[in-house]
């Protein structure tokens, strides 16, 4: 089994795009549209200029692979992330990060999909992510959904700051900061 999975993550680095191995396959995803783009390239800068300021944790950008040891999962690529673990060096990383962000694409919409979303959660969880944004550029209300395990989610609007409190200490992120302002 060992010789399978190891199979797997080296099959894995070899995809071009985007993909995680769930259920003992690799599934590749959707290249990002320019709104879920520019969500996560302002979410990682900002991950990235305070672990500059605070000398703690990295940010990590989309499409960089988490290694992780799960029943139904080997590996995440969040659309943003931070994590303290040990590096990967040339490799994936070899754990979850401590917060992972989700931007919902074309096809996480309808009820399918929330549950597909849901169980991605309990398994960054029970990887040991302390903390999932689900962030719905489409939403009126709730644009960020904080996760944490067990817990009801917080929901942030546009005209509301995001944390997320304990994995990212101190670290917060406007939500209009989400949207491109030239458009």
């Amino acid at each position: 089994m060992a010789t399978q999975i190891d199979s797997l993550i080296e099959e894995l680095y070899k995809v071009p795009g985007k993909a995680e191995i769930v259920e003992g396959r690799i599934q590749t995803m959707s290249p990002a549209g320019a709104d879920h783009g520019y969500a996560a390239g302002e979410i990682f800068a900002s991950l990235r200029e305070h672990a500059k300021q605070t000398g703690r944790g990295r940010a990590v950008p989309d499409n960089v692979g988490f290694i992780v040891d799960l029943p139904g999962r080997r590996s995440f690529s969040p659309d943003a992330a931070y994590y303290t673990g040990p590096t990967g060096g040339s490799g994936f990383y070899p754990a979850a990060p401590d917060f992972a962000v989700e931007i919902r694409s074309e096809e996480d919409y309808g009820p399918a999909a929330e549950a597909r979303l849901a169980k991605k959660r309990q398994e960054y969880f029970a990887a040991g992510t302390l903390v999932v944004w689900d962030v719905d550029l489409r939403s009126k209300n709730d644009i960020v959904r904080v996760y944490r395990n067990n817990s009801t989610p917080t929901g942030y609007g546009r005209d509301q700051v995001a944390e997320a409190e304990p994995a990212v200490p101190g670290w917060t992120l406007a939500v209009a900061e989400l949207f491109d302002s030239a458009k």
